[in-house]
């Protein structure tokens, strides 16, 4: 039930099943614990060894064959915690060794939700006035926690987003549009499209496969980074701005 969350947290698949097992059976034997967790005996022992390094495990010490029983789930986010931490330690220089290695001209794509996801940390990293024509409201398929960060980096910032909705985001998501900051319209019923494309700093960002609300697996997000060709599109869409009416 929840031995794939465990995975996603650094834990391998038999010391997630062997997790999971415990904190519903308490202290149990290994035998009784290959048995519930269906594991063989032969691979329980490294796992139990491991879990009981990251502090998720404790045995029992007796006469005969040890038992085991799990330490208390919170201790799951301190190992989290841990993890994070040092992330944090080394996060300053791989920004900088990152940066380093930034063209000033390439092309790269994102696919999906996860992509999605990537893409907006992209948006917030570079931190520059942006402009999105035939916006879907896809910032609200979001964790909330994302959209708020967006939206404080904007404050912070101050950050200009211009956004011309797709016609259809005032018909089905008309919450979005109050919701979401900055400056907005929406174009006129005969331009809704299956694509949106947002310009940003030196980024030129299409958009393939998208719905109103809605990032599929096989969404494609296609990014240009060209100074020259960025700057040349903000024109472009300053016309298209112009032109809708409030």
């Amino acid at each position: 039930m929840y031995s794939k969350i465990f995975e996603e947290l650094g834990l391998t698949k038999n010391e997630a099943k062997l997790y999971e097992t415990l904190l519903s059976t308490g202290d149990i034997s290994v035998s009784q614990l290959s048995v519930k967790a269906d594991i063989h005996r032969r691979s329980i022992y490294d796992a139990l060894n491991r879990l009981t390094q990251k502090g998720l495990v404790s045995p029992i010490f007796q006469k005969g064959e040890n038992r085991y029983q799990a330490v208390h789930p919170d201790k799951l986010l301190e190992v989290v915690k841990e993890r994070e931490n040092k992330l944090n330690l080394i996060l300053p220089d791989l920004r900088k060794n990152y940066n380093k290695t930034l063209a000033e001209e390439a092309a790269y794509i994102y696919k999906g939700p996860e992509g999605f996801k990537n893409y907006v940390r992209e948006v917030m990293r570079i931190r520059e006035d942006a402009y999105s024509l035939g916006a879907k409201g896809l910032l609200y398929s979001l964790s909330p926690g994302l959209t708020k960060e967006l939206w404080q980096l904007v404050k912070k910032y101050k950050i200009d987003f211009y956004t011309l909705y797709d016609p259809r985001v005032k018909k089905f998501l008309p919450e979005v549009i109050a919701k979401e900051g900055g400056k907005k319209k929406v174009l006129p019923p005969e331009y809704a499209t299956s694509g949106v494309l947002d310009i940003f700093g030196d980024r030129v960002v299409t958009f393939a496969n998208v719905e109103v609300g809605r990032v599929f697996d096989d969404t494609t997000i296609f990014v240009m980074v060209n100074r020259q060709l960025a700057e040349s599109y903000k024109i472009w869409y300053k016309l298209i701005w112009d032109s809708v009416k409030d």
